[in-house]
């Protein structure tokens, strides 16, 4: 029997199988934008959520997230979306976890960067695994600002906080890349959602035909997404 396709895969039009990172200042709004997934679960690894009507299992370690995504496997459940506030407390429980069982203090430790990759190993691992299974993913994380030196200067880029062996497992893997921030408008400030990516920001959409520049909802996200892919969605 051969393994190989003979017919061409169809695009996903099911906005909640799709892995989405949200980040932004703290007090965006970012959680409360996350809440307004389809049936979203919370994972949550930070206090942050006590204003907020959600579901959610409080996460303090490593080993607690694994048992979470344990049960979320099994299905035996009606959430769509899996979402990890923040992902970058995540990280840093799976270094603990991994220092823990080699008896270490910092990854540092081990010789020839091996602690290093053990944690981006196993986190690798465990994330891409939950973003195999048919629910949605978001991923939320605080935004820092960099300054990156050019030929002709610097320039002021915002950036997930998220460490960079985390940055470079969850980028690649997410579908959409949403900046969010607060800006002045016409009728005073405005929360919006930067979909592109740019020298200021990172930011990334799937689709490529989203706009740059969304209203901060679901509501706005799920009309932009039902444009992008021909108005074809489930």
């Amino acid at each position: 029997m051969s393994l190989l396709p003979t017919q061409k895969s169809s695009p996903q039009h099911d906005f909640e199988k799709y892995t989405t990172l949200i980040y932004g200042a703290p007090k965006t709004g970012k959680s409360t934008l996350a809440s307004q997934f389809d049936q979203a679960l919370f994972l949550a690894t930070e206090a942050g959520l006590n204003a907020l009507e959600t579901y959610n299992v409080p996460i303090t370690s490593w080993e607690e997230f694994l048992a979470a995504c344990g049960e979320i496997a099994a299905g035996k459940h009606e959430f769509k979306t899996i979402v990890i506030d923040t992902v970058d407390n995540l990280f840093k429980f799976c270094s603990a976890f991994i220092c823990q069982k080699n008896k270490i203090q910092h990854e540092s430790e081990l010789d020839w960067g091996k602690g290093w990759k053990l944690v981006k190993d196993e986190f690798a691992r465990a994330i891409i695994k939950l973003t195999s299974l048919p629910y949605g993913v978001v991923l939320i994380s605080h935004a820092e600002a960099l300054e990156i030196k050019t030929r002709t200067g610097s320039i002021t880029k915002w950036v997930p906080t998220m460490p960079k062996q985390a940055r470079e497992i969850t980028l690649p893997i997410c579908d959409f890349i949403f900046y969010v921030t607060i800006e002045n408008g016409a009728d005073g400030p405005q929360r919006i959602i930067r979909t592109k990516p740019s020298e200021n920001w990172e930011g990334g959409d799937r689709t490529g035909a989203m706009p740059e520049t969304l209203e901060m909802s679901y509501t706005a996200i799920k009309e932009a997404f039902g444009q992008a892919m021909g108005g074809k969605t489930a």
